[in-house]
């Protein structure tokens, strides 16, 4: 530590740092599948819908069942501890999907590994939300959605590697144990943030449906319903789509990925910087970053998607820019739910918005596109999948718009919010 620089602020930085890691190491088993489908694809013999339905629909039924309980638990007891158990449990099931025999013991592991984020990414964005003031919590919010964007480079890069160099099924095994270490690294190193006496009184009766009933917050979750739908049937489908329309290895498309990847982690880091610093101006922007990161993000995907084979400098380029803007919701979105709820149901809210990304983004939309690109390949030459992609691309446009009208009601909901915090102190 430098001389005279603030503990408080080491310590802050230190837990940020720890949370995303935790956060980049779940995605990342969250998404290796999505990188070794080939191989399991295979091995297993299994259709593109049977591929969508592990990648998809174990994770949100899992994810559905707890993730608004486990929110809602986070408002009221000791967030570090939850996050500990959550993540640590959730990776040691995800690295038991190595011993899988079949389609049922993969979707199995799938749905258990969903415990990490059910319990750990709610609770995380509460501590997140109490370690940084209100002008500084955009950025925190992006340095920890950056841990996503990681997570699925890290998946592309060094899952793909791994599974080279010694199969998918130790490649499991390593990425789920690591999360565990590093649950237990949290517990060991990390103590609870203080945040306000509300906080500690706990989610009320009716939250979920007093979220609902919120303007700005209904069309967040709208809006991050979408974009999630989008963004996850991509992840989900885009290195089967590299190595069968261009003709890639899988570590080709693995590279070609992981500079998507890192093309969102820049994303995530400065629509952060840039929120905050129009956010200063006009409150609007806190939603408007969003929205006009979705608008650009649509062009370059639907480009992306109707490329020739073999054309890689422009598969590059368009995944790349495409990569960088579809980002630009993820954390103004979070930083906008700490500032228009209420303290006590911070956690709640981050839990409904990731429960209905998980319901249509990583569940629906994996088994959609799998599905409508077996239904499609026999109409259109085998391109089924491009197609199937590109419907699901399509879903940022009315992701826009909802998060437009969130935008409209946000100024009003901010300042009600903070008359109400002003009279809690």
């Amino acid at each position: 530590m430098h001389a005279g620089q603030n503990p408080g602020i080491v310590r802050r930085r230190y837990t940020l740092v720890l949370l995303t890691a935790m956060s980049a190491l779940a995605f990342m088993d969250r998404q290796i599948l999505a990188v070794l489908v080939q191989p399991v694809k295979t091995e297993f013999a299994l259709s593109d819908l049977q591929i969508g339905l592990i990648t998809g629909l174990g994770f949100a039924l899992t994810f559905s069942a707890l993730g608004v309980p486990l929110g809602r638990l986070a408002d009221r007891c000791e967030r570090r501890g939850l996050i500990a158990w959550c993540r640590g449990a959730g990776g040691l099931l995800a690295a038991l999907g190595a011993l899988s025999t079949g389609f049922w013991g993969l979707m199995l592991s799938r749905a258990g590994g969903a415990v990490s984020d059910a319990g750990g990414a709610p609770a995380s964005m509460a501590m997140v939300a109490d370690l940084f003031p209100p002008e500084q919590r955009s950025r925190a919010m992006s340095v920890f959605g950056t841990g996503a964007s990681i997570g699925a480079l890290l998946a592309l890069l060094g899952g793909s590697w791994m599974a080279q160099q010694w199969g998918w099924r130790a490649t499991l095994a390593l990425v789920g144990l690591g999360s565990l270490g590093l649950a237990l690294l949290l517990r060991a190193s990390v103590t609870e943030p203080p945040r306000l006496q509300t906080a500690m009184q706990g989610a009320q009766p009716g939250a979920v449906r007093d979220l609902w009933r919120g303007g700005v917050t209904r069309w967040l979750i709208v809006g991050a319903s979408c974009v999630l739908l989008a963004g996850y049937s991509f992840g989900a489908w885009n290195t089967a789509l590299l190595v069968r329309h261009h003709g890639l290895s899988l570590q080709g498309a693995g590279w070609v990925s992981g500079s998507a990847a890192l093309a969102s982690v820049v994303g995530g880091l400065f629509s952060g910087w840039l929120t905050d610093r129009l956010a200063r101006r006009d409150p609007r922007w806190q939603i408007g970053v969003p929205v006009l990161g979705m608008l650009l993000a649509l062009p370059a995907g639907l480009a992306y998607l109707m490329l020739p084979p073999g054309a890689l400098s422009g598969v590059v380029v368009l995944v790349v820019l495409y990569a960088f803007f579809i980002t630009w919701w993820v954390a103004p979105t979070y930083a906008a739910l700490s500032l228009v709820v209420p303290a006590h149901r911070r956690a709640t809210a981050s839990a409904v918005v990731l429960l209905a990304g998980s319901i249509f983004g990583s569940g629906l939309g994996p088994i959609f596109t799998g599905w409508l690109s077996d239904v499609l390949t026999p109409w259109v030459q085998g391109d089924g999948l491009r197609v199937a992609l590109a419907c699901a691309v399509s879903m940022l446009l009315p992701g826009g718009l909802a998060f437009a009208r969130a935008m409209q009601a946000y100024p009003a909901a901010r300042t009600a919010a903070d008359r109400l915090a002003l009279a809690a102190s």
